[in-house]
């Protein structure tokens, strides 16, 4: 997988979420086990309270290609969201199969403490930390002052 160029990717997606006081700017993109894109989403890209994990999810819904696919997310996938409590999106990836996770960075402890990296390792799935991506997905929440 070129992880580079996907996490590129992301951070550019994350960049176009609407900025909102309680909530992080992150981009997401599946990639299917050939290199193509499957889908991709950003922060409150057609839904005021969508996360990117999950709008990447809800356009691939049903592909068959998800069980080998990557999730590229420039943020830590959520564990806990008040906007839907049962839907993070940790257990939508874990449901979906995915087998890989690529992220920028982990959520820091601002709005919830979130578990995904290791609710996602626990789970099977294969998390890859890329820090030197992690400044650029931050910039993309300068709103937030962190």
């Amino acid at each position: 997988m070129d992880d580079d160029r996907w996490m590129r990717y992301a951070i550019d997606l994350a960049y176009r979420s609407p900025n909102s006081a309680t909530a992080y700017a992150v981009g997401a993109v599946i990639v299917a086990a050939d290199g193509h894109q499957i889908a991709s989403g950003y922060s409150r890209d057609d839904d005021p309270h969508v996360h990117a994990e999950e709008s990447a999810l809800l356009k691939s819904a049903g592909d068959t290609r998800l069980t080998s696919a990557t999730l590229y997310s420039t943020l830590e996938p959520c564990t806990k969201r008040n906007s839907r409590p049962h839907a993070t999106c940790t257990s939508l990836i874990i449901a979906a199969g995915i087998p890989r996770v690529v992220i920028a960075w982990r959520e820091p402890d601002l709005f919830v403490t979130c578990e995904g990296v290791a609710l996602l390792t626990a789970a099977g799935i294969e998390v890859v930390e890329l820090p030197q991506y992690a400044a650029q997905a931050k910039v993309a929440n300068a709103h937030l002052n962190i």
